[in-house]
């Protein structure tokens, strides 16, 4: 009279193997949010829209960025997440030295011999694909403007 069905214990074991994987599942849940791609997205948009030349810097919360003509992406352990540019003036700056150095506040007209040369550069920029890459603290974005040229460049 005092023993123990046996389909108890199987119901016991079965309590705990659920148990155990929901535990599983809930530990797997990252603890902070996706970074925040539409936050860049506006600030290289509000650098772009300006009449002036502008600049602009925006921390990152990501461990890689990948930034195209179009769009940013940033990704860290919590997720990926995209957003588009509203404009369509936005050229990424990726091993580009002169370009480089024009993000971080040179006149083009100090790096490039003429507006031909920076037009040149811009659409190599523009040509190619975006990849991941390690992310800085900040992403940099400046409105640069020389004659007929009004690029946006984006870039570490």
């Amino acid at each position: 009279m005092l023993d123990v069905p046996v389909e108890s214990t199987y119901v016991w074991i079965g309590l705990t193997i659920v148990g155990i994987a929901l535990m599983g599942m809930a530990l797997r849940v990252p603890t902070a949010p996706p970074p925040d791609a539409t936050a860049v997205a506006r600030t290289v948009d509000s650098v772009a829209s300006s009449p002036y030349e502008a600049s602009g810097r925006h921390p990152l919360d990501a461990d890689a960025v990948r930034v195209g003509s179009e769009r940013v992406g940033l990704r860290n352990d919590a997720g990926t997440a995209h957003a588009a540019f509203a404009y369509d003036t936005v050229v990424p700056v990726l091993g580009n030295d002169s370009l480089a150095s024009v993000l971080r506040g040179r006149p083009p007209a100090a790096v490039f011999e003429d507006e031909a040369a920076l037009a040149a550069a811009l659409a190599d920029a523009q040509t190619h694909e975006p990849r991941w890459q390690p992310a800085p603290e900040r992403l940099l974005v400046r409105r640069a403007v020389w004659g007929d040229i009004n690029a946006t460049l984006v870039g570490a």
